[in-house]
């Protein structure tokens, strides 16, 4: 008897640190991705093409979990602590928002450079790019085919708040270098400007002349009120039918075109932005959380062809100048500016258009004493 009961505890000893074993190992790693408002059908996806990835890679299961929002917000609450592995935003300079908390390795690159983060990916770690088109109501009852149609009194504009959108600071990009453009014609417009071949004087008018003409587009769409993400702002528009025109991401309007079954066209203006929203590890959390390895190959896949082709089927215009060509179709030739070409940067365009006191807030200030 007392032979089977010593059996017994030892077949109980043995099951229980089986038990115990299992638990210990079976924890599922996690990989969180704070990303900005128009990505979450592409990152839905991308997630599920990247858990099989890493489970072929490696032999393990992960889960891949992504927060949206307008992608300032999303960057300060980056910065402040939320726990994200890697973050996939609107553009550079939330990214370096996310850089002053200190979520950056010191001395992983020169912290003394314009967004050094960027140096550690291809593309100036931008494995897509997009740009800005208008989505306007079938038939384009307003008839609108240019920027310039914004700034009219009769057309009802909708776009994102630069404050808090990373979108929507793309949108106020592209009116202001377009206006810069047709200021600037006579002497040979945007090619000329960068090239530094026009008189300061021309250029101090015509940046005046752009200032009034982003403001006139702004005013237009401050009377529809401006949502804080760009998803807010497409929500408005085709959903709730605010509006005659959105200015919107290119992968934004033609989802929305899909959705609404043709009820939407979209006008791709002669001039627009290479939008170029960028990927980084947060070094300080994957470090904290043991998630470094799978980060990093989360960013390096998606510059594979696999991947690439994913970004392509969510309307993102693909890094692969091979897997771009088969969607040509998809994405119109259109005459595209950098912010670097034009603005010297986005530290700099940040500071001058979007911070406290600059461009934009000027704007708002005439606007507020016109209500």
């Amino acid at each position: 008897m007392k032979k089977q009961i010593v059996t017994l505890l030892l077949v109980l000893l043995v099951a229980g640190a089986i038990v115990a074993g299992c638990r210990r190992t079976s924890k599922t790693r996690e990989l969180f991705n704070v990303s900005y408002d128009p990505t979450r059908e592409l990152y839905a996806d991308y997630n599920k093409l990247f858990a099989q990835h890493w489970l072929d890679l490696k032999g393990e299961v992960i889960e891949v979990e992504k927060s949206n929002g307008g992608s300032g917000a999303q960057a300060r609450a980056v910065k402040s602590g939320q726990p994200a592995d890697v973050v996939t935003l609107a553009l550079a300079s939330d990214v370096d928002v996310v850089a002053s908390g200190g979520m950056f390795a010191e001395g992983a690159e020169d912290p003394d450079s314009d967004s050094y983060w960027q140096k550690r990916l291809p593309n100036n770690s931008c494995p897509y790019i997009s740009t800005i088109v208008i989505l306007v109501r079938e038939g384009n009852p307003k008839n609108i085919k240019d920027w310039d149609d914004l700034a009219r009194d009769d057309v009802k504009v909708v776009t994102p708040n630069p404050k808090t959108s990373g979108g929507a600071r793309w949108n106020y990009l592209v009116l202001w270098g377009y206006a810069l453009d047709k200021a600037l014609a006579e002497d040979g417009g945007l090619d000329a400007f960068k090239a530094g071949t026009i008189d300061q004087v021309k250029v101090d008018a015509a940046q005046k002349e752009a200032f009034e003409f982003t403001k006139k587009v702004f005013a237009n769409a401050f009377e529809q009120g401006m949502q804080s993400g760009a998803r807010g702002a497409t929500d408005d528009f085709v959903k709730n039918g605010v509006g005659d025109a959105f200015i919107a991401w290119e992968n934004e309007a033609i989802l929305a075109k899909e959705y609404s079954n043709a009820a939407l066209e979209i006008v791709v203006p002669e001039l627009s932005v290479k939008a170029e929203p960028p990927v980084a590890v947060v070094d300080k959390m994957v470090d904290k959380r043991g998630t470094r390895d799978i980060a990093e190959e989360y960013l390096e896949f998606m510059y594979k062809p696999e991947a690439q082709e994913l970004i392509a089927k969510n309307h993102y215009r693909p890094s692969d100048e091979t897997v771009l060509a088969k969607y040509k179709d998809v994405f119109p030739e259109t005459k595209l500016f950098t912010v670097d070409e034009i603005f010297g940067g986005w530290k700099k365009a940040q500071k001058e258009h979007f911070d406290e006191g600059g461009f934009f807030d000027e704007m708002l200030l005439e606007f507020a004493k016109k209500q």
